[in-house]
């Protein structure tokens, strides 16, 4: 797993310089981009969600996009569309943003539900079709789509169908107060957020994130582990407070989560610990309570620890 753990460790190393006190939501951008998932982040404005993925492209060496998604944005917009050319009288492929590697969504529920759509085939096939002909997108192609928890007029929920389609939902909270007066004294000391080439990060080789991947089907999961992972997502759907579980497409998001984590600590095989401590992020998002749990101010995280302490661990 030594290629993982190089990658890994100089992106912590290097972000650091960027976004202070923030490791944890870090940590698990890099293992959603490793795993080859999509991944949501939820903060309120102001928390380097935008900086985090720009940084992170550029320490990569890949290709990034964005998407600011407003109610009139279309699914052209997003996914491209075929312009008359009047020189050659014919139709020419003008590509979207979603040809990249790295695609940042701002304010994903800023955009109405048809626009939101136009990413379904684009985070599950990595392809997109226009006009009946299909394009194939970046092998290394991921969606971070930021989301503000706290404002609510003129945005659209999210559907399951799509929230399906996120690996992780990632949680953003404010700095700690030692970590936010570190923020002050750098921008004191002349540090730019808006000029990241000026950081003068070492990036990583090209094709450094294709290795790591390649690195992770080395990683053992043994019969017992895949069974308590089964259980889990089999738990969420009967769960009392819960009226909609996870997906199938959960319980393949945690076993391969699960796998990274293990890479990352130097393992060549999962343990329960790895998977419980990636429940969270992998499932919260996954999980709709009932109405009468929400009125009672119970919060999805609460409900995914509720589940894994009801799992016996395997021996």
């Amino acid at each position: 797993m030594e290629q993982i753990g190089r990658l890994v460790g100089h992106v912590r190393t290097e972000m650091e310089r960027v976004v202070v006190g923030q490791r944890e939501a870090i940590d698990q951008m890099i293992l959603c981009l490793l795993c080859g998932g999509h991944a949501i982040l939820e903060g309120v404005p102001g928390l380097a969600k935008t900086l985090s993925v720009k940084a992170m492209a550029r320490l990569l060496q890949v290709s990034f996009q964005r998407v600011q998604c407003t109610p009139d944005l279309m699914p052209a917009d997003v996914i491209g569309t075929n312009i008359f050319n009047p020189g050659t009288a014919q139709f020419a492929l003008r590509p979207g943003p979603v040809f990249t590697d790295l695609l940042l969504v701002d304010e994903i529920n800023r955009t109405p539900p048809r626009t939101q759509s136009a990413l379904l085939e684009a985070m599950e096939e990595r392809q997109v079709t226009i006009d009946g002909e299909r394009y194939p997108l970046s092998e290394l192609f991921t969606v971070f789509a930021t989301l503000n928890p706290v404002e609510f007029e003129g945005t659209y929920p999210l559907p399951e169908a799509q929230l399906d389609r996120f690996l992780v939902k990632i949680l953003i909270d404010y700095p700690a107060a030692g970590v936010e007066e570190d923020v002050l004294k750098r921008y004191e000391q002349g540090f730019d957020a808006r000029d990241i080439a000026r950081m003068d990060l070492a990036a990583l080789p090209a094709g450094a994130v294709a290795t790591a991947r390649r690195e992770l089907g080395g990683i053992r999961v043994e019969d017992a582990l895949v069974h308590y992972i089964a259980t889990l997502v089999r738990r969420t759907r009967e769960w009392p407070s819960v009226s909609l579980g996870a997906s199938p497409r959960g319980a393949i998001g945690l076993l391969g989560f699960a796998k990274a984590v293990a890479a990352v600590e130097g393992r060549d095989f999962v343990i329960p610990d790895d998977v419980k401590a990636i429940a969270r992020p992998v499932l919260r998002h996954r999980v709709i309570l009932k109405p009468e749990a929400q009125l009672e101010s119970v919060t999805p995280d609460q409900v995914v620890d509720e589940i894994v302490r009801s799992v016996a661990i395997p021996k």
